[in-house]
């Protein structure tokens, strides 16, 4: 039987492509998530353990997408929020753990912001808000997947120190302390119209019951 050819990129090659893909204005016409994603998936096949080769690789990613955008004047908010909805989606397709690897990319996300003098308290925001829509897209648990985000990216702050550690931490106290709230409300969201239209018949026939009894 022919062997499995191995493409398995190193991190910074995954980065340098993720870059030029940036800089000739693909990220325009693909998004971030799609080029992360599909960067991710084809350079990590045939990896010996993607266990544990998705999240340095993921970090490089997102890192990469980064300094990118930046260099053209992209939006590192936006950017941030798809590169890491699509280093997770990479981690699911590919059989990584999505929480560490939405941990790790947040970290990465907050330290390449700082590394190119950016708004980090709004690159935390943001990659904690594509953990969400990721979670909700892949159907993980949208609640533990936005602490693992927000526990990256206050890591990072901490690290950093100084008025970059106290932005973060004030911008995600209410997602860190609240994610039980936010999975509710992304539940409540998602809810199909069938669901609503069951719960209203059930709330119908218990009037009716209650006016016959009466």
């Amino acid at each position: 039987m022919a062997s499995r050819r191995r493409h398995n990129e190193s991190p910074a090659t995954i980065q340098r492509a993720i870059a030029r893909a940036i800089a000739s204005g693909e990220i325009i016409s693909v998004g971030a998530l799609n080029l992360v994603r599909t960067t991710l998936v084809t350079g990590l096949s045939g990896a010996r353990d993607v266990g544990a080769e998705i999240g340095t690789t993921g970090v490089a990613a997102v890192r990469g997408s980064i300094r990118a955008a930046y260099d053209i004047g992209a939006d590192l908010g936006l950017v941030t929020k798809g590169a890491i909805k699509g280093t997770i989606h990479a981690a699911q397709e590919i059989g990584g753990d999505v929480g560490a690897v939405a941990r790790s990319a947040a970290r990465g996300a907050v330290n390449a912001t700082a590394g190119v003098g950016g708004d980090v308290a709004r690159t935390a925001r943001k990659a904690v808000e594509g953990a969400v829509e990721a979670a909700r897209e892949i159907g993980a648990d949208v609640a533990s997947l936005a602490r693992n985000a927000a526990e990256g990216a206050v890591e990072a702050a901490d690290r950093i120190g100084g008025t970059a550690a106290r932005a973060v931490r004030r911008t995600l106290r209410g997602t860190v302390a609240g994610v039980r709230d936010l999975r509710a409300t992304v539940t409540a969201r998602a809810e199909t119209p069938a669901k609503r239209a069951r719960a209203a018949g059930s709330a119908r026939r218990s009037g009716r019951s209650r006016k016959s009894r009466d």
